[in-house]
């Protein structure tokens, strides 16, 4: 469907009622906020745009003609039509901006997103917040391809074609079973030790995996997978059999740690087992709204979390 030519612009026909409703281009004129003469121009180029003479101007006031009678009658159906659209719109904004969809790594939506999500629901309980949990690598491609409105991945770097903030770091440690030689160990694990170690990887794309490959690689290139696992609770399990040691972000480890299943193994150069815990979104469409305020309390607690260790 196309507009005839010549139909005029909402805005003119809104004026042009106005003057049939204060019978004055100087009254529609205030209504509408512009001067008498910017009316008079408005409505005289309605009239050679219509072909139609719509108003009697007179030192007394404006009077519309039988035309302009005829054209008000159909103007208000279109404005009311105009407002009907309006509001509708307005609904749907209101029910996309009461959505966010989120996209999480594993450790962190296990680990993190449920306190910052109850941080953003203190301030906007009307919220509706739907969570998939991927790898970092599966988590930004969900947000490059507008699958998610923002994003939580882990590693060393930030993601390819993504903007994002940093929002805390996470500790990774060596743990291994209890019966495990380095279990007793006095002297600390070195990073090339650790490197020439076949050690518990998760599956690739995986921002643990990402982050101690790149750690160890620049110590020495890294042995062959003892295996790799697809969660971090099959890692776990696998370190708690005996199968091999693993890197684990402490967030993982530190109830099976308490429970005595799994052995902290100290290591030199702790201070480099650590990880980068971000935001990312599409580039050019920085987070707004409950997406922006949950960033924000995001970092928030992770300055605190960080500052109470």
């Amino acid at each position: 469907m196309t507009l005839p030519p010549g139909t005029p612009d909402l805005e003119v026909l809104d004026l042009l009622v106005s003057v049939a409703e204060l019978g004055s281009l100087g009254a529609a004129a205030r209504r509408h906020g512009i001067t008498q003469p910017a009316a008079s121009m408005r409505v005289s180029a309605l009239e050679r745009r219509l072909r139609l003479t719509l108003v009697d101007r007179g030192p007394t006031g404006s009077v519309l003609t039988e035309a302009g009678h005829a054209v008000v009658g159909q103007a208000r159906r279109l404005l009311i039509a105009a407002g009907e659209l309006m509001a509708e719109v307005e609904g749907l904004r209101a029910v996309g901006a009461a959505k966010l969809r989120i996209a999480a790594s594993k450790t962190i939506a296990d680990h993190r997103v449920p306190y910052w999500l109850a941080a953003l629901r203190a301030d906007r309980p009307e919220v509706v917040v739907s969570l998939e949990v991927e790898n970092s690598a599966q988590v930004a491609t969900l947000v490059r391809e507008g699958a998610a409105d923002l994003g939580f991945v882990e590693g060393p770097h930030p993601p390819t074609g993504l903007s994002s903030r940093v929002l805390g770091v996470d500790e990774l440690i060596v743990v291994v079973a209890p019966g495990h030689p380095w279990a007793g160990r006095a002297r600390p694990v070195t990073l090339r030790e650790l490197a020439r170690t076949a050690l518990l990887w998760r599956e690739p794309g995986s921002g643990t995996r990402d982050t101690v490959w790149d750690l160890l690689a620049a110590q020495a290139p890294p042995a062959g997978p003892a295996a790799e696992l697809g969660s971090a609770a099959a890692i776990v399990a696998a370190v708690e059999s005996g199968m091999a040691p693993a890197v684990l972000s402490r967030l993982i480890a530190a109830t099976h740690l308490a429970a005595g299943t799994l052995v902290e193994v100290r290591t030199a150069e702790a201070d480099k087992l650590t990880r980068k815990f971000r935001a990312v979104w599409r580039r050019g469409s920085p987070p707004v709204g409950a997406a922006a305020l949950l960033v924000e309390r995001a970092g928030m607690l992770e300055r605190a979390a960080s500052a109470r260790s």
